[in-house]
């Protein structure tokens, strides 16, 4: 069953270790925690018509937090992130000014 991209790329992860990473054609997207490497790989060629070599995933478990006035406990969102490296001479511009 092919996905649509949209539903599949959540958004990229934009920190200093990922911005590094960029240099190396290594690019980060939260994805839908139902996404198979697959999915994200055709993903992200299919939306910025790049050639994807590697898509490595991991699921992020979402930390414990506290509310300060109730002192309750909850947690936020467990996350899934996709670390695409890409065919060397493609690059995705995230950033167009």
């Amino acid at each position: 069953m092919t996905r649509d991209a949209t539903t599949v790329l959540i958004r990229p992860v934009i920190s200093e270790k990922t911005y590094a990473l960029m240099d190396r054609n290594v690019y980060v997207f939260v994805v839908d925690p139902k996404a198979t490497k697959i999915d994200v790989r055709q993903a992200v060629e299919r939306a910025f018509g790049v050639k994807v070599d590697k898509v490595n995933t991991l699921n992020r478990k979402g930390k414990a937090t506290r509310n300060r006035r109730t002192n309750t406990i909850g947690h936020r969102p467990n996350t899934k992130r996709a670390i695409v490296t890409l065919h060397p001479g493609d690059k995705i511009d995230l950033f167009e000014s």
